[in-house]
């Protein structure tokens, strides 16, 4: 069995989705709509961001791989193959991203141009794959207005379609043969791709507390969510499976280190408080809500904190 570092290098063609889609996937620029054109509103049509990556292999000695970045058909970025660099090709390319984050996503590219040739080579005769040969990768998402962005993952061998990668598994194209099945197959394999996953999601942290009174007999409960990434998220003050009238949602905030922080309030009788409590959804709790519960004094806390069943 392949070690974990083996089996992380091998997958690290799947990370590139899925960090476009929690990372890059937050929305196009503002400048992106005045360099597609008014035939092409960035805000009224689907748009992509997407990587394009050519590998070519004359034999195990000699590959050469070009990089480049989309939004939609203006190339942004270059992957400059010799100094391992991202090139910026337009003035906005940056994006809104700190200096750190960009450091860290070129780090991962560096990793996986760099671990994608070796892989590639190694297993190359297992699947019977003769030189000189061609690979094409797409991957990237696609935002919709109004809607939540879509990963994708889309790869080719010489030059015809071969195989993508869907939810959490790798599936063959139509028509592309039993070496694409034989080499899904053997992606599929490595559970440590879960385990990627989950690093890639952050859990949010969730606490209430009790608001500036906003009247006699009345209490202001606040829920706290904080920590979590990707962005969306859903929270409201219930009683049972009942939404509560008047809960009332803030802004969602963005935190130090690009997780995110929401604050949600109800105005409330104060005899009334009991029994309420403060449900969070998010991708990254596998189906579970997380709930807060208000009250329980007799334990000595203000709330109790667990995950809700699957529903």
């Amino acid at each position: 069995m392949a070690s974990f570092t083996q089996q992380a290098s091998m997958l690290l063609p799947m990370l590139l989705p899925l960090l476009f889609k929690g990372i890059l996937c937050l929305g196009p620029s503002p400048e992106a709509g005045q360099v597609l054109g008014p035939h092409h509103p960035a805000g009224e049509e689907p748009l992509s961001f997407h990587v394009r990556q050519i590998s070519s292999f004359a034999n195990r000695s000699w590959e050469n791989t070009q990089g480049s970045g989309w939004l939609g058909e203006v190339q942004t970025h270059r992957w400059d193959s010799v100094l391992g660099t991202v090139s910026y090709l337009l003035p906005w390319s940056r994006g809104n991203f700190s200096k750190e984050e960009l450091e860290s996503i070129e780090a991962l590219l560096q990793l996986y141009f760099r671990t994608f040739s070796q892989e590639v080579k190694a297993h190359a005769s297992r699947f019977q794959v003769e030189y000189p040969f061609v690979i094409q990768i797409s991957s990237g998402c696609t935002m919709h207005p109004g809607k939540a962005s879509e990963a994708f993952l889309y790869g080719a061998y010489q030059g015809s379609d071969f195989l993508s990668f869907q939810g959490y598994s790798w599936k063959p194209s139509p028509g592309a043969g039993s070496r694409a099945q034989n080499v899904c197959k053997e992606l599929n394999r490595y559970r440590v791709i879960k385990e990627i996953v989950k690093n890639l999601l952050v859990k949010p942290e969730a606490w209430a507390a009790k608001g500036a009174s906003p009247g006699p007999g009345r209490l202001l409960l606040v829920c706290h969510v904080s920590g979590f990434h990707p962005k969306p998220v859903w929270v409201r003050w219930m009683r049972g499976e009942q939404v509560q009238p008047g809960t009332q949602q803030g802004e969602v905030l963005p935190n130090a280190d690009s997780t995110w922080y929401l604050r949600v309030t109800l105005d409330v009788a104060a005899r009334e408080a009991t029994g309420l409590t403060c449900r969070v959804k998010h991708s990254s709790l596998g189906g579970h809500d997380l709930i807060i519960h208000w009250g329980e004094e007799e334990r000595g806390h203000d709330l109790i904190m667990h995950w809700g069943e699957e529903e």
